[in-house]
């Protein structure tokens, strides 16, 4: 884990986040890990951005990636794991700008990775919790997490939360590009890919604190999404969807000219 502490990149998705990003890309940078901040923002119109060129201009470890308009979380996220790849981190963080993820707990999550391919800051592990939230926000959490676990037999107590540490090996295998899910549905299928990949899974108790700057992203049309999204996974593996890919395959196998030729034209 020495070696990998040299090569951490922390991605931070934004939209409005004016309020919060400088102090947040400040503590980040004071922790002692060698770290950089690749910061994706979606033309803010707060002036987000203008404040990530100045900070990227004092200090050449963040990394402000600016996109034309507000393309969605999943993108956010794909856009800066992409950046922290080619620029060669071995363990790449996400988190949320408006301090909901304290980057003290940071580095428990990367003495968590000498053990997991995949850390999560959890609420929902002995140690964890909530701070500021409402009894609504608390019970959509806690339905989406049972619903997510139930129905896609994930291990990980806290399915939805976008506090992780992904070990780089688990972003190059998971297929980023087949990835559309968007918002916070991209959390959820994210662990599902990659615990079906048989990576290590891992938590770490955090105090999940409800942002009290600025605007929360979450929308019904969020949660709707998720639940799409559950139910897309789900029910692709159903065993009449694995009959049905045994005989294209079995076609494929017995009639290879046939199956060229279809190709072809």
């Amino acid at each position: 884990m020495d070696g990998q502490r040299s090569s951490i990149a922390v991605v931070i998705p934004t939209y409005n986040e004016a309020e919060n990003i400088e102090p947040l890309v400040g503590q980040l940078l004071a922790l002692p890990l060698n770290l950089r901040v690749i910061v994706v923002d979606d033309n803010s119109p707060d002036g987000t951005g203008q404040i990530l060129d100045r900070l990227a201009a004092e200090d050449g470890r963040v990394i402000p990636i600016h996109r034309p308009a507000k393309l969605g979380l999943g993108t956010a996220h794909i856009a800066g794991f992409r950046r922290a790849l080619a620029d060669g981190a071995e363990c790449i963080l996400s988190m949320d700008a408006d301090f909901s993820h304290n980057p003290r707990y940071i580095p428990a999550m990367m003495d968590k990775m000498r053990e997991c391919d995949l850390v999560i800051g959890s609420r929902y592990v002995r140690g964890g919790g909530t701070r500021f939230c409402t009894l609504p926000r608390k019970v959509l959490s806690w339905g989406a997490n049972a619903f997510a676990k139930v129905m896609l037999g994930l291990r990980a107590r806290d399915c939805t939360a976008g506090f992780r540490c992904y070990r780089r090996e688990v972003l190059e295998r998971v297929a980023l590009d087949e990835i559309f899910s968007e918002g916070y549905s991209f959390l959820i299928e994210m662990l599902y890919r990659t615990q079906r990949l048989g990576y290590r899974v891992g938590e770490v108790p955090i105090i999940f604190e409800n942002r009290r700057r600025g605007a929360s992203k979450v929308s019904k049309r969020e949660i709707y999404r998720a639940l799409y999204t559950v139910l897309r996974l789900r029910f692709r593996g159903l065993p009449w969807e694995r009959w049905a890919a045994r005989y294209r395959a079995h076609r494929t196998h017995e009639f290879p000219a046939e199956n060229a030729g279809a190709k072809g034209k």
